[in-house]
């Protein structure tokens, strides 16, 4: 569908216009947690895992979990700067863990708990990590390679996780005061340090600030439709181990004080729409491969759920357009894509209510953020040329909070990713088109 040009002058004015205004301090766990904490009776999350044990917790119970554990951290040697590492599938504990390390001013690194030994052992050694909190999907990995880790000191065992040298949750927070009060970290602090999700290789880090959350919240609020409205409830099949899971996941829906569904367990498209229906959630998060599994087990799935979804978005770059129509017919909402890489999240997509973009573009750039695509010197690129997406560090004369602060410890990659006037490579192959429309054309390499 063709943006008329009313359409067309909105979304240049809402651009235009946009300024960030960001504050000079800002810490993401105060934001999405602590704020909210005083109200007893505001939920933050609904658990459920694949034995079918279930849970509720407000964001006060998340609060006094994280302050008693922000207080173990302290007496473990943990300051200011420091990695912690959480190696946890969705669970309320690691939801906690972020809480606790961010208000610290500690630098949390989460990390796929399915891993393989190389691939953890590098990840761990590279930030350097003195502690890790593990359940017992990720502990007999970690006992693997702990004697290739001298930094890690320290391992605080959830669930099951028993063994030598670990520090059982329950027992070390048990007696650990629920207060704590929070240091103050500016908006650009380092917040936390994301890899790439593949189980092998060598991946580099990504260094996120605390300003990043921000950054993103445009991009949530896009893909789904004015968020939050009455009754919206959030569940997102992705990891909070990755960029989409959190920035327009848990960290996006706790920002506005609302209610997210956390499931731990494998991806089974019979579950989803189970977990869709018993928590009549409203807003959906999923992966393009996980769209086509329930489409193909539940091709008319109205017909057997009842379903509750008020919006639909999925952080693949591609979305096959028979999962797009079945969307639209058979489950009554239009799919959103908004962009979900660890360095470069939440700065274009769709948004249907406010600008119409091509079906199977990348869409377009979010208000506050400025694209382009460019040759390797950085030089800007016409429609139908095929170059490099690229963000640039400002827009509208202000720094574009969405994006990475360097690469771990790579000064030299940090600086190859910055070309000609500002201009941030992403590592993936673009064109635009005339309309402003965005179109992916590959990989120049693994980031």
């Amino acid at each position: 569908m063709m943006a008329s040009d009313s359409q067309t002058d909105d979304y240049q004015e809402l651009c235009q216009s946009f300024r960030w205004r960001l504050p000079e301090h800002f810490n993401i766990a105060e934001d999405v947690c602590g704020r909210w904490a005083g109200d007893r009776s505001r939920f933050a999350l609904y658990y459920e895992d694949a034995r079918g044990f279930t849970s509720a917790h407000s964001f006060w119970d998340i609060q006094s979990e994280a302050n008693r554990l922000s207080n173990v951290l302290a007496a473990l040697a943990t300051v200011r700067g420091d990695r912690v590492a959480v190696i946890l599938p969705q669970r309320p504990e690691a939801a906690i863990a972020l809480v606790a390390i961010l208000q610290m001013g500690a630098i949390a690194v989460p990390l796929a708990h399915r891993l393989g030994p190389d691939a953890l052992a590098h990840r761990l050694s590279d930030v350097a990590a003195h502690l890790a909190i593990v359940d017992e999907t990720a502990l007999p990995t970690l006992a693997q390679v702990r004697h290739r880790l001298p930094a890690l000191r320290h391992v605080i065992a959830v669930g099951s996780a028993t063994g030598k040298a670990v520090k059982p949750w329950g027992e070390v927070v048990e007696h650990a005061s629920p207060r704590y009060t929070p240091v103050i970290t500016a908006a650009g602090d380092p917040a936390l340090i994301l890899y790439s999700g593949a189980s092998s290789g060598r991946a580099q880090g990504v260094v996120m600030a605390q300003r990043t959350l921000l950054g993103n919240l445009d991009a949530y609020v896009s893909a789904h439709a004015s968020f939050p409205q009455p009754g919206d409830l959030f569940w997102s099949a992705v990891d909070w181990t990755r960029s989409g899971g959190l920035w327009q996941g848990l960290l996006a829906t706790w920002h506005f004080g609302r209610p997210l569904l956390a499931y731990n367990g494998p991806f089974d498209a019979g579950k989803a729409f189970a977990l869709l229906q018993r928590y009549a959630v409203q807003n959906c998060l999923l992966e393009p491969p996980a769209l086509q599994t329930m489409q193909q087990m539940l091709p008319e799935p109205r017909a057997t759920c009842d379903l509750d979804l008020r919006t639909l978005a999925s952080s693949g770059p591609s979305l096959p357009e028979p999962i797009r129509r079945w969307s639209q017919e058979k489950l009554g909402v239009t799919i959103s894509q908004p962009w979900c890489h660890n360095g470069t999240s939440g700065i274009l997509g769709h948004c249907a209510a406010r600008w119409p973009s091509s079906p199977g573009s990348l869409g377009r750039p979010y208000p506050g953020h400025r694209l382009a695509i460019v040759d390797r010197q950085g030089t800007v690129l016409g429609p139908g040329e095929v170059g490099e997406l690229a963000v640039n560090r400002q827009c509208n004369g202000e720094d574009d909070p969405a994006l990475l602060l360097g690469f771990w410890q790579s000064p030299a990659e940090t600086a190859a990713r910055l070309v000609g006037d500002g201009w941030v490579l992403t590592g993936d192959l673009a064109t635009v088109d005339a309309k402003g429309d965005f179109w992916h054309r590959g990989r120049t390499g693994d980031v």
